[in-house]
């Protein structure tokens, strides 16, 4: 399944939120919380029962349920806008200190957005790479797309491969001309997927807890969709996909013609550079 299988596949992997005996006000800032969450958000009425819950399902099978309360609590304490989850976990977009929804996000492990722009993408794929940088070891990869962009972040990136014990790679279309360094890898490839997506991806450095992923797909100029996860197989499977079509010793197609398709280079690793 390639990489942009693997968007579609999340994407129809929509998980549904019904809220019933609620305001419509209270359905629609539940909808526009989880605005950027892989959920359908829709309203129902009951003619007994209690009041303003929720049953998430996905599938047509039942997930998890919750009171209306419970899904619109605020932090209290010194929680505050733009500190972490109380599990280590680096805040997104429009997520930053609010646990708003916490005990529906608990069961979503994939979380899709739309209309990304690149902007938001760099905001993103920084939360990854810090994460890699703070746990300092394991393996980081970052997909760019062209080699051009790759070279606009090649100071970032040869930062992150001074680390002694982080393994970074970097991923880009074989057009024009790789960066010259020797703390990173950089694999290139003739594929329409490594195009037309960006990725980070870490693999948590021994810690699943630590493991998490950004994919997307650039369906129109400068806009992007996908999603992030916290979901060790998910992260998993990113890098055991990436690592076996465009690994150093990826000398054939996936298609198995035998044409010379992939290949890494860096300056330290000997490794041979695709034609």
């Amino acid at each position: 399944m390639s990489l942009i299988e693997l968007i579609a596949g999340v994407e129809a992997h929509e998980a549904t939120l019904t809220v019933f005996n609620a305001d419509p006000a209270v359905t629609d800032e539940l909808r526009r919380h989880f605005a950027d969450r892989n959920v359908r958000i829709v309203a129902d009425q009951t003619a007994s029962g209690p009041e303003e819950f929720a049953v998430l399902a996905r599938d047509g099978e039942f997930v998890t349920a919750a009171t209306v309360d419970d899904l619109l609590s605020r932090p209290s304490g010194d929680e505050t806008e733009g500190s972490s989850a109380g599990d280590g976990e680096p805040r997104a977009r429009g997520g930053a200190g609010d646990r708003v929804g916490r005990p529906v996000l608990d069961h979503l492990d994939e979380t899709m957005f739309t209309s990304y722009s690149r902007e938001d993408m760099v905001a993103a794929s920084r939360e990854i790479e810090d994460r890699a940088w703070r746990v300092g070891n394991g393996e980081l990869h970052a997909g760019f797309q062209t080699l051009d962009v790759l070279s606009g972040e090649s100071e970032t990136y040869d930062l992150l491969g001074e680390k002694a014990d982080l393994d970074v790679h970097a991923y880009a279309a074989a057009e024009g001309e790789a960066p010259e360094t020797d703390h990173y890898t950089v694999h290139t490839g003739r594929t329409a997927e490594l195009r037309e997506t960006w990725f980070v991806a870490y693999d948590g450095g021994g810690y699943d807890e630590a493991k998490c992923a950004l994919l997307a797909e650039e369906r129109a100029p400068g806009e992007f969709y996908g999603f992030w996860s916290y979901d060790p197989e998910t992260v998993d499977y990113i890098i055991d996909y990436l690592t076996e079509r465009y690994g150093v010793r990826a000398a054939e197609d996936a298609d198995g013609t035998g044409v010379p398709g992939e290949g890494a280079t860096r300056g330290d690793a000997g490794g041979e550079e695709s034609e």
